[in-house]
């Protein structure tokens, strides 16, 4: 498990930013933190900016370097080239702190003079040095390639320029059982129905937040999602089931531009009140997993491959653009391994 912390400024306000590829068990850990807060408009986990903190996580004040005008024209440059071209913000960001980062390491130097050498001095003296996740190597590698392809020219050739091997980790899935306990363990309607949506449906957790009333279609018995990950809409099978709670829900709290609206009437429910709804569920029902809402949207996936559905109709319920980020569901699927006898029952 690796992680980088760097000093940030949030809200006027010193802060130490933690980063780290998702994983439910740093999540959870960091949690535990005094004063960790999560940034929905950064995508990250900060805390205060202390000498404890800046002790344990290894912030070095001397080390940080400011950008010179070369670094900040350049930044600025990329960032107005995103933006041209419908980047979202969150992109845009991630994007423009891995080459910031990149080209602060190379302060001292020019950037047209930048050269294959100087990407693999990178990887090995900041990013292998400081112990930093492949994930995180990948966004310098794509924030670099497409800068210098697309804003300046460069001595850099891109055809030798080699990923990291990632990391193969299964899915977090849950069982049926252990589904049907989260779901029946709410007694808030509109929480069992924002649980019971994103797994009958396979939803990310801003892709249900994102749904209007006008996005159920109770005609076709579809749920229609606008502009999800990868700016892509597609749609979702609506069950006879939620359809009925759905109606119910509508007559008791009408919402007026999202389907599901936090205190402030026309505002989405928020992302984080909806995580803690998930964990309250977990703890009425006595699940002890570290499940969030994605595992979920996991277990959507694997219990429709165990019941037969060809592999892909899940890519496109899913969205995915690529077979391959589906078939990582075949591996979690239990229908055929439990059919395979161990040989030590022959013993």
């Amino acid at each position: 498990m690796h992680w980088e912390a760097r000093l940030i400024s949030h809200n006027k306000e010193s802060r130490i930013a933690v980063y780290f590829e998702k994983n439910d068990d740093l999540i959870a850990r960091i949690k535990r933190l005094n004063g960790a807060r999560w940034s929905n408009t950064l995508r990250v986990w900060h805390l205060p900016d202390t000498e404890y903190y800046r002790e344990k996580f290894k912030i070095v004040v001397a080390e940080i370097k400011l950008p010179n005008e070369e670094t900040i024209e350049a930044l600025t440059k990329f960032k107005q080239w995103l933006r041209a071209k419908r980047y979202s913000e969150k992109t845009l960001a991630t994007y423009s702190d891995a080459l910031k980062s990149f080209l602060l390491f190379f302060s001292d130097k020019s950037i047209n003079c930048l050269t294959n050498e100087d990407i693999i001095l990178y990887h090995n003296e900041y990013i292998i040095k400081n112990k930093l996740s492949e994930s995180y190597q990948n966004q310098i590698i794509n924030a670099v390639k497409l800068y210098f392809k697309t804003i300046k020219d460069t001595k850099i050739d891109f055809e030798k320029i080699h990923r990291p091997k990632r990391a193969k980790l299964l899915p977090n899935v849950l069982s049926k059982q252990e589904v049907k306990a989260i779901l029946e363990a709410q007694t808030n309607l509109k929480h069992k129905m924002m649980l019971s949506l994103i797994y009958s449906c396979g939803l990310r957790c801003g892709e249900l937040l994102a749904l209007e009333p006008k996005h159920i279609d109770s005609k076709r018995n579809i749920v229609l999602l606008k502009n999800s990950k990868g700016k892509k809409d597609r749609i979702a099978p609506l069950s006879m089931k939620i359809l009925e709670m759905l109606r119910a829900y509508y007559m008791v709290y009408k919402p007026t531009k999202y389907l599901f609206e936090g205190k402030t009437i026309g505002m989405p429910y928020d992302a984080r009140s909806l995580q803690q709804v998930m964990k309250q569920s977990l703890q009425k029902a006595k699940i002890t997993k570290p499940a969030t809402l994605h595992w979920l949207r996991h277990s959507f996936a694997t219990h429709l491959l165990e019941s037969g559905t060809d592999l892909r109709y899940i890519q496109e319920l899913l969205g995915h653009s690529s077979s391959k980020t589906t078939e990582i569901y075949t591996h979690v699927s239990t229908k055929n391994i439990q059919q395979i006898k161990s040989p030590f029952d022959d013993l």
